[in-house]
């Protein structure tokens, strides 16, 4: 006997959208940056965007899968790049986990990037802390990158907002 696994219509949609926010994270990995480190996620907006349309489940997918193959392509897979990129990634998908249990909550997508920004930066400034650069020093340049967060996280928010308003039409 034979066991055939036929892919859903979710999993080319997933596949698809992965493939997109891959792009845009490698692209986004070779853009100069004025300030060491600070990126200004858009690939998290398709992240957000599947979340928004599409639920929990394909989100958690759609980000998972732009680390890891983003990681391979660019070469940093295992790297510190890739533990930040991860923890940045699992911290963002906790809250989108906490606030798809939270249905009375009603929080726009800027509302969404923005936390998911914030709590980003956090979790790679405790990864860096924990298991790379144990001092107090790690976080003088805090403020920098929560501020960096929280203008990306806005205006990635106002992106995907208007995004998924004209895919919904």
């Amino acid at each position: 006997m034979q066991l055939r696994i036929t892919p859903t219509i979710e999993d080319h949609r997933v596949a698809k959208l992965a493939a997109l926010a891959i792009g845009i994270h490698v692209l986004e990995s070779i853009l100069p940056s004025p300030i060491p480190g600070v990126k200004p996620g858009l690939a998290n907006i398709v992240t957000l965007i599947v979340f928004l349309l599409y639920g929990l489940n394909s989100a958690v997918w759609v980000s998972l899968l732009r680390v890891l193959v983003g990681s391979l392509i660019i070469g940093t897979f295992l790297s510190p790049t890739f533990v930040l990129s991860l923890s940045g990634a699992i911290a963002s998908i906790g809250v989108l986990l906490i606030i798809s249990k939270l249905e009375r909550l009603e929080i726009s997508a800027i509302g969404i990037a923005t936390l998911m920004a914030l709590v980003h930066v956090m979790s790679q400034f405790i990864v860096v802390y924990v298991f790379f650069i144990p001092h107090n020093a790690v976080f003088s340049i805090l403020p920098i990158m929560m501020t960096a967060a929280l203008i990306f996280g806005f205006f990635n928010g106002i992106l995907a907002q208007k995004i998924t308003e004209r895919i919904r039409l």
